[in-house]
């Protein structure tokens, strides 16, 4: 016996219909469920396809269209008179932010087809696009990595416990801790962010724990500090490890005893946050050369998340730069557009020294050049042509992985019998020498 084809039922909203629009309405309801509505009302249906006649007054009201058209997340067309067409700016205005249009009266074939290509195309970019509406703190990535990193976040969230995120510059290790915030019971506390590495020396003191009125010169008022002011959420620290010797003390203490003394102040205040803290930099050789303690070490990395850089999930890449065409279309005022084939391709091959951060602003200059509907390769600076010389290079860390492989695998080449010896041919501990061989495994 032979299965029944099941019959999917297209949805068709018309905007804003006139007299002639709606003659149409009986030839198109033989194959649409056609609901019409008018212009501020457009953003409460749901619906498959859009058309909506335009005039002349559409033209005084361009933005309420264009939040209608990227909200809906669909194609549309338009229908109008010649004379409006003509109007000064409806041509650029029609190409940027519809598949079709057609001008009444209307041929009702080639209207037909037109749906018929509209709807397929939209039913393919519901196919290339995020496949679930994406909030500003999500981790996105089909790619295996990012889905141990969800399941591992899932794990640590609901805990207390500090959390250590290590992972190149650009990997997501702010997103990583908002998103440890959002999935934990502090969830309606505040989120306390601080860039360790940008505050000035002499202020990051009362940045961190606050002070008194008066306590130096300049402090004509008492200032809350950002641990203060994360009380009853999280606190995250990025870049930990260019806090200053002097400031990691202040930090252990504060780890040790959950309270804090404002700068100039003299009485003890109990703080209940969570501690949050991300690097790139190598602690563990930071505590070998003395610039950063290794008590405050392990009060951080009581759990530990590693972000990985973009390079190794690149099979993520088409899902995060739609994510990103459709979240920066509003900055540019423009439609979310395709990527070409070759644009797709170029994205895969490039090495992303600058991870999604890189990836982030290469697709915002993409929508900004971009000229025909799709995205192509030069608007992004990644056609071969356009590349700098320099984009062949590895990023620093990239030659700092792969000296330290490298030294590794000459050392073991050499001492393979005695791991000690080959540890201090290298000045280092043998702890270290180990801790080394794993990270690259080597063995």
């Amino acid at each position: 016996m032979f299965e029944p084809i099941a019959v999917v039922t297209r949805h068709l909203l018309l905007v804003d219909s006139t007299n002639e629009c709606r003659a149409l309405l009986p030839s198109l309801q033989a194959g649409w469920v056609v609901q019409c509505c008018t212009l501020d009302q457009a953003t409460e249906y749901n619906c498959d396809l859009g058309l909506i006649c335009l005039q002349t007054e559409h033209l005084e009201r361009p933005e309420m269209i264009k939040e209608m058209i990227s909200r809906s997340g669909t194609e549309w067309l338009a229908l109008l008179s010649p004379e409006v067409l003509a109007l000064k700016g409806m041509g650029d205005f029609i190409g940027e932010w519809f598949f079709d249009f057609h001008t009444l009266p209307v041929d009702l074939a080639r209207v037909q087809v037109s749906l018929g290509r509209a709807f397929g195309m939209a039913r393919l970019r519901g196919l290339t696009t995020v496949e679930n509406e994406a909030t500003e703190h999500e981790l996105l990535g089909q790619s295996v990595a990012m889905r141990n990193l969800r399941k591992l976040v899932s794990k640590l969230a609901p805990t207390d416990s500090p959390v250590l995120i290590r992972g190149e510059s650009g990997t997501g290790k702010e997103l990583v801790a908002r998103t440890l915030h959002n999935q934990s019971r502090r969830a309606s506390g505040p989120f306390v962010a601080i860039n360790c590495g940008a505050i000035p020396e002499h202020l990051i003191q009362s940045e961190l724990f606050g002070h008194e009125k008066g306590a130096f010169t300049g402090a004509h008022q008492r200032k809350i500090g950002r641990i203060e002011a994360a009380d009853g959420g999280t606190l995250f620290l990025d870049e930990v490890g260019d806090l200053p010797l002097e400031l990691q003390a202040s930090l252990l203490r504060f780890l040790q005893e959950k309270q804090i003394e404002r700068v100039g102040g003299n009485a003890p205040l109990p703080v209940n946050v969570r501690v949050l803290a991300a690097t790139h930099k190598d602690l563990e050789g930071a505590i070998e050369a003395g610039t950063f303690r290794e008590d405050l070490y392990y009060r951080l990395n009581v759990l530990q998340v590693h972000t990985a850089p973009l390079r190794e999930r690149l099979v993520d890449l088409p899902l995060l730069a739609n994510y990103f065409v459709k979240f920066y279309s509003s900055e540019t005022g423009r439609r979310p557009r395709r990527f070409s084939e070759a644009a797709l391709q170029a994205l895969v091959e490039h090495r992303w020294p600058g991870n999604v951060r890189e990836l982030t602003n290469r697709v915002r200059r993409g929508l900004v050049l971009a000229e025909g509907r799709q995205i192509e390769a030069c608007d992004m600076g990644l056609a071969g042509d356009d590349e700098s010389p320099l984009a062949l290079l590895l990023s620093l860390d990239e030659y700092k992985l792969k000296a330290e492989q490298q030294a590794l695998t000459d050392a073991m080449s050499r001492y393979s019998h005695n791991l000690s010896q080959a540890a201090r041919a290298l000045g280092i501990s043998r702890p270290t020498f180990y801790r080394l061989l794993h990270k690259h495994q080597i063995r």
